[in-house]
């Protein structure tokens, strides 16, 4: 039912945490874990064989655009669940999520999780920074414990989307590689396609370890994406969250295009002119 993929580089230790809580937490135990794996000079591309796993390949790291578009093409289930490779998911979170899903009228959805991290723009909980200080017995004590609510306009993952959805917008775009950017730009495309249902889901709980994936690659260039996004779309990401996803309030069904509002006007303004800025100099 579900397929879940995770692009991964050379993050073999974090990528089996990862997997393994998906596993563990489990209760309907349907669904597929799809890896996309580059270089994997770490011993992941052993890994992944050894235990028979579905993966694709590319032996150099093609950015997290690319990986997640290759991965998902060799997906079986309707939903995709795409999750980085250093979280941990809480128990039922299947059952979660397809409790929500079933609620729901038709396919044009993006749902996600809420981060729990030692610092977190959702909950602040602090049960390790790293592996090695993971306490997970405080954190399955605690995790549901946590105050936080259903969330309008949540854009991060992990998320998850109808695979017709997924391929009517042509999944994330590649030229926000390595992945700056490239979450807001696939709500933006989906915002295009008639998506009004936006949610972070408070009991969909996943703990992160704060990029560990971006943070240990060193020599890869970071793209400039909210100067990418200004571009595209003619406002920045910024805007974007504000007038359009609502983030961070408290969720209230599905969500209506912007008030343009004087403010709205204003800051609209700025956008363009910082875009005909970055078109000049570029």
């Amino acid at each position: 039912m579900i397929s879940i993929t995770i692009p991964t580089f050379n993050n073999l230790n974090y990528l089996k945490f990862t997997i393994d809580s998906i596993k563990k937490n489990s209760v309907l135990n349907k669904y597929e874990i799809l890896l996309h794996i580059n270089e994997g000079s770490d011993g992941t591309l052993e890994y992944a064989k050894k235990n028979n796993m579905k993966f694709t390949f590319s032996e150099k790291n093609i950015g997290l655009c690319s990986s997640i578009n290759k991965v998902s093409k060799i997906s079986k289930y309707n939903y995709l669940l795409y999750s980085h490779d250093d979280m941990y998911f809480c128990p039922n979170w299947d059952k979660i999520l397809i409790e929500e899903i079933d609620l729901l009228e038709n396919n044009l959805f993006y749902l996600s999780a809420t981060m729990i991290e030692v610092n977190s723009a959702h909950i602040s909980f602090d049960c390790g920074s790293t592996l090695s200080n993971f306490d997970e017995k405080k954190f399955l004590n605690n995790y549901d414990k946590l105050n936080f609510y259903d969330h309008q306009g949540s854009h991060f993952a992990p998320h998850i989307v109808h695979k017709d959805i997924w391929e009517k917008v042509g999944g994330f775009s590649e030229e926000f590689n390595p992945g700056i950017g490239s979450d807001p730009d696939f709500n933006m495309k989906l915002w295009k396609q008639g998506v009004r249902i936006f949610k972070g889901i408070n009991k969909f709980r996943v703990y992160h370890f704060s990029s560990i994936t971006t943070r240990k690659k060193s020599g890869l260039k970071m793209n400039k994406g909210d100067n990418i996004f200004l571009i595209k779309w003619g406002f920045t990401i910024k805007f974007f969250k504000k007038y359009f996803l609502r983030s961070k309030s408290k969720y209230n069904g599905k969500l209506t295009n912007p008030n343009k509002s004087l403010s709205f006007l204003f800051e609209l303004f700025l956008c363009k002119i910082k875009k005909i800025y970055l078109n000049i100099i570029k």
